[in-house]
């Protein structure tokens, strides 16, 4: 695509030495770039695109877009916005066509259930034939296939990439977890969406690199429901904010509700454990209908995301048999996902990464009165400084044993994150043991669980990897604990 075309859709004037240069690739990372890339420069919590714009041109570029000076050669075009945010949105989507208008979009947000919402949605909606993509925590799916992403929600350049992509596959319906950052930092600029959720809020992503305050990140969610289209809404009427997410939204809107009076409403919950799952049954009352239900994943909060889902299907029209079937076999990739490793106890999988969480997944897990409750998790290194006192206040609040470990150290010595953890213990006497060696730690808690008990793995969830000192390895908590499974099994019958 010429420059000048490109640049028309911004309603910039490319002067004419410029306007024939063919832009073949657009990116906002200089280590991408190549002769034929259109530059943005684009300011992150971190670091500054204008400080690359230099490493862009030696890699051959020359079209820029900044929204404040750089100093390039003369033989580069270099074009100023007010926002280059918004301007890498709308380039974009105008380089890959304008994919967004050609799919029915789906939008999550709210601080925890975003991805099991999402791939609920997305497993009824397979089952029932629609082609469906999805674009969130756990990366990228459409036609059988999966790609792992670094963000919750991708830069909006990406988004608009895996749309194109998702056209050309013959994807009709998106569904994506939209955080709070995507929303204030203009990653879905442009985008309009069809159908609008929201789960649940509490303190969140607050901190240096995040949002200042509270009021901040809750105006951030709040965004989606009132500037972006939304058509219809499903909000979770039981939380408190609710109201204040709705406030500026005109669109058609339904409230779910566990033991409430809404129109959609969980009632008769019951949990249930077996070999290689837990669960919860309930019945979904919709209107003057009711219909079973069985969840492969636990807990109350579990039937707040199936209602959530099972609402926005019911809107596009999917019949409920299918619903319900699509919900019996769905377990979310690394949210409460129990590994079926060893005959006489349960490994469960989840994301969960701070106080509030790991509250929420232990108080549920505790229901299923488990011989002993024992969970595993590290924070994250170089940040997440205020999490780890209150993550350690509440796993030896409502553990029976701790192992603290690693999550992603990066640079900074794991060690000084579990003292920073165990500060949280204060007088408690909650056993633990410490393992800075994820891998290990993991290894151990499987040689270590014992009859009916339940073992949390919490904060790497879907991950297949680990950030440390600044690269990302290799790393599948999933196989970890299947293999150590299968080693502790063939020598207790090698003893034999």
């Amino acid at each position: 695509m010429r420059l000048d075309a490109l640049m028309s859709e911004l309603n910039i004037t490319v002067p004419e030495a410029f306007a024939d240069q063919d832009i073949d690739a657009i990116s906002y990372d200089s280590r991408m770039c190549a002769p034929g890339t259109l530059f943005v420069c684009i300011e992150g919590n971190v670091t500054d695109g204008h400080f690359y714009a230099k490493d862009a041109y030696e890699r051959g570029v020359r079209a820029f877009l900044c929204q404040k000076p750089v100093d390039l050669p003369k033989d580069a075009a270099v074009l100023y916005v007010p926002s280059t945010r918004t301007a890498l949105a709308d380039v974009a989507a105008a380089f890959y066509g304008h994919p967004a208008d050609k799919l029915r979009l789906i939008g999550i947000t709210g601080t925890k259930g975003k991805t099991s919402t999402a791939l609920f949605i997305y497993s009824i909606l397979s089952e029932a034939g629609i082609p469906v993509g999805y674009i969130g925590t756990v990366g990228v799916m459409f036609c059988g296939r999966r790609t792992s992403t670094l963000r919750t929600t991708p830069e909006s350049a990406d988004i608009q990439l895996y749309l194109h992509k998702m056209v050309k596959a013959g994807v009709k319906i998106v569904i994506i977890e939209v955080s709070s950052q995507a929303i204030f930092m203009e990653r879905i600029h442009g985008l309009k969406f069809e159908s609008c959720i929201f789960t649940n809020l509490s303190p969140d992503h607050i901190g240096r690199y995040e949002h200042p305050n509270f009021e901040h990140y809750r105006a951030s969610k709040a965004r989606l429901f009132s500037d972006f289209g939304c058509e219809y809404i499903v909000y979770n009427a039981d939380d408190e904010n609710s109201t204040y997410m709705l406030a500026g939204a005109t669109a058609l809107s339904c409230g779910v509700s566990v033991g409430g009076n809404t129109h959609v409403r969980g009632e008769d919950i019951r949990l249930w454990r077996e070999r290689g799952a837990l669960g919860v049954d309930f019945t979904c009352v919709f209107g003057d209908r009711r219909y079973p239900i069985r969840l492969r994943t636990p807990g109350t909060f579990s039937v707040y995301n199936a209602l959530e889902a099972i609402t926005v299907a019911h809107h596009i029209g999917v019949p409920f048999d299918i619903i319900r079937t699509a919900l019996s076999k769905t377990t979310p990739l690394g949210r409460f996902e129990v590994v079926d490793a060893l005959p006489y106890c349960t490994f469960v999988i989840d994301y969960a990464h701070n106080a509030v969480s790991l509250e929420a997944a232990l108080s549920v897990l505790r229901e299923y009165n488990p011989a002993r409750l024992i969970v595993l998790v590290g924070c994250v290194g170089g940040r997440t400084f205020s999490r780890r006192k209150p993550v350690g206040e509440t796993i030896s609040r409502l553990a029976d044993f701790c192992i603290l470990t690693a999550d992603d150290p990066d640079f900074e010595d794991p060690m000084t994150i579990i003292r920073d953890i165990l500060d949280g213990f204060g007088d408690r006497n909650t056993p633990f043991t410490a393992i800075p060696d994820r891998a290990e730690a993991v290894r151990y808690a499987v040689r270590n669980a014992r009859e009916g008990d339940i073992i949390l793995f919490a904060g790497k969830g879907h991950e297949a990897f680990q950030l440390i000192r600044g690269e990302y390895l290799s790393f599948s908590e999933r196989s970890i604990i299947t293999e150590e499974a299968i080693r502790l099994s063939e020598e207790k019958i090698t003893v034999k």
